[in-house]
């Protein structure tokens, strides 16, 4: 890794002509560090090095926070102290057809009109564009700004563990900047709670009985998406549409259900899954003739949004052992019917999700079952009330439930002194209004607000689509003003 650490003189690359051209270097050396959740080794090394080059406090915690502390800009002494942050890992994501590894390789970027992409893959923009904000901002002599934190936190993807181990007094400013956000001119002030559900279920593996037939059934060519942002869009989930297929199938058909891989990420809509099955040779065309009619709906019912859908079943004779019939069934009639989706929408904000799950992976393989899920909610009753839906479903399949990772939504303050100077310096620099917004989706601004009660919180970013799967891409021209609006929030803050 250390062969382009602060390699910072200007490239020939894709993002090079790109302005600002400090904040678009910083944002290409991040694409060019692997930095999937668990693997942020090289980019924390890339940030502590630069931290220390530059002469800054540098600090590094427990659950491998970094905190880079830079003095105020001279006349900024005693303005109050701002703390810029975002995550140092990303989503890793990548088309079936798309060999990458996220533990070693590069992301390919290019770019398509005013959109920033990759081949293939995530790009890492959430939350790559945020850390190159803040370390662009660090290393400039010419952004005015009181006392400043940057905060880089880790593993924000896969359970917010770096925000949840941030002690209660390592940050001294009274105002937090979080560059986690994806629609510029909309200055988040609120986002839901969480938490992870994982039913869990050993079993005693059976042979196949003799003149059985095995078979792979895969789901793939779904968009995916960000299982809080994109939950409302209607996408298919390949688990779901998997458990449809089989439920009724299984009974009718006699399917034998040997191993399940379905979904790889709790915060992304699983895009593809799939089962290995097994059926007796005189019941193939029976089933192949149910299956194609079944998939002829699916696609009707989902052409809009997705498609690209694809379903096919090709032979497999590796299928081994399966399931035993009567968890077979309760099985897959359970997974038909747990929920995913949009559970509520908010009666405080207008088009804004206020509840939802995605049933992210399912695992069966061996012996044991795994499922795994992602419960949203502004409403922490509501939240735990989902939670407890998801536990006495598996309970009537005598699966066990365990419940992580729980996090609390971030309240509105909608008298806010930090959304009044945005809102003003947006209007001043813009000629327009900030729209004031949430997201249904889990920022480390309610975590770390639950440490530290008085820290006034804004949420805020350039344009991304499509975060957490391979389309993701970011609005160039909305890049430009994030930066000016962060600029000019820095110098206004007193």
């Amino acid at each position: 890794m250390a062969s382009f650490l602060f390699n910072l003189s200007p490239m020939n690359h894709p993002l090079s002509k790109l302005t600002p051209p400090l904040l678009w270097q910083h944002f290409y050396q991040l694409t060019q560090i692997p930095r999937p959740s668990h693997h942020e080794s090289a980019v924390q090394s890339y940030v502590l090095q630069l931290g220390n080059k530059l002469g800054f406090e540098t600090l590094r915690d427990e659950s491998d926070n970094i905190l880079i502390r830079k003095p105020a800009t001279p006349g900024m002494e005693h303005a109050s102290g701002v703390i810029l942050q975002g995550h140092l890992d990303m989503v890793p994501q990548s088309n079936a057809e798309t060999l990458h590894d996220f533990t070693k390789d590069p992301i390919k970027v290019c770019i398509e009109q005013d959109w920033v992409k990759a081949c293939g893959t995530t790009l890492g923009a959430d939350n790559g564009i945020g850390v190159a904000a803040a370390l662009a901002v660090l290393e400039s002599k010419q952004v005015k700004h009181g006392p400043l934190e940057a905060l880089f936190t880790s593993n924000e993807e896969d359970g917010m563990t770096g925000a949840f181990g941030i002690k209660s007094d390592l940050l001294q400013g009274r105002f937090m900047l979080n560059m986690d956000s994806e629609d510029e001119g909309v200055l988040c002030i609120g986002c839901a709670g969480g938490a992870n559900v994982t039913a869990t279920l050993d079993y005693q593996p059976e042979g196949l009985a003799p003149g059985r037939m095995g078979y792979v059934l895969s789901v793939s060519g779904l968009k995916g998406g960000h299982s809080g942002v994109d939950i409302h869009r209607g996408r298919g989930n390949a688990n779901k549409l998997l458990f449809r297929l089989l439920a009724n199938a299984a009974q009718q058909f006699n399917v034998d259900l040997c191993r399940v891989a379905g979904g790889n990420m709790r915060n992304a809509i699983p895009r593809e899954t799939e089962a290995a099955i097994a059926i007796a040779a005189s019941d193939v065309n029976r089933f192949k003739n149910y299956l194609n009619e079944q998939i002829d709906l699916i696609q009707l019912e989902l052409s809009q949004v997705e498609p690209t859908l694809t379903i096919v079943m090709l032979p497999d004779d590796t299928v081994a052992d399966c399931l035993p019939d009567k968890l077979k069934q309760s099985l897959l009639d359970c997974l038909a019917v747990v929920p995913h989706g949009v559970v509520r929408m908010s009666d405080a904000m207008s088009g804004l999700v206020e509840t939802s799950t995605n049933l992210a992976i399912v695992n069966v393989s061996k012996g044991a079952i795994e499922v795994k899920s992602l419960v949203r909610s502004s409403v922490d009753s509501a939240r735990d009330n989902l939670i407890a839906e998801h536990q006495a479903l598996f309970r009537l399949i005598g699966a066990d439930t365990q419940v992580d990772g729980l996090y609390p939504g971030w309240k509105p303050n909608l008298a806010s002194p930090l959304l009044k100077t945005m809102q003003h310096t947006y209007q001043e620099i813009f000629d327009t209004s900030a729209e004031i917004g949430a997201i249904h989706a889990g920022l480390e601004c309610g975590i770390i607000g639950g440490k530290y009660e008085a820290l006034d919180m804004i949420s805020f970013g350039p344009t991304i689509r499509y975060p957490h799967s391979p389309d993701e891409c970011m609005h160039i021209p909305s890049v430009q003003r994030f930066w000016d609006l962060l600029v000019a929030t820095l110098a206004r803050l007193t």
